[in-house]
């Protein structure tokens, strides 16, 4: 039950922080970006879970983009696609596949994820008394 409580806080705090994400550089969000964007943190935030603070930041900020561009995909292949609800559409930009992901946005997520990766381990190190952060360039 504790893990769940633990996964449930974070997965709320990293879909709160990608809705304001969004409302600070679209000026505008969707509901459904408050799940994709917990996904995203709670798969991020196991990057320290199933390798060590040793992995360089680096690693860890590419391993994290790649996860959040499969998310982007499958997620907007679901929201866009098949549901029809046009939440965003990259067909406009380079190298997009099917409109959904495309490389600019998967180097910002590749920088975001650091982000993402150090909030997460600060949160869990306050709100869990889980392992102080550090890490390695």
């Amino acid at each position: 039950m504790r893990n769940f409580k633990k996964l449930f806080l974070l997965f709320m705090a990293g879909g709160a922080g990608y809705c304001l994400i969004e409302l600070l550089f679209r000026h505008y969000s969707h509901v459904t970006m408050f799940f994709v964007g917990g996904i995203c943190f709670i798969l991020v935030g196991l990057i320290n879970e199933l390798f060590t603070f040793d992995m360089p930041m680096r690693w860890q900020m590419l391993i994290g983009g790649i996860l959040i561009t499969g998310v982007e995909f499958v997620s907007g292949c679901i929201i866009n696609l098949w549901l029809g609800l046009h939440v965003w559409d990259y067909s406009n930009l380079p190298f997009n596949v099917l409109g959904q992901i495309c490389l600019p946005f998967t180097l910002i997520w590749i920088l975001l994820s650091g982000v993402a990766i150090v909030l997460d381990d600060y949160l869990r190190y306050r709100w869990f008394n889980e392992e102080k952060p550090h890490y390695r360039l």
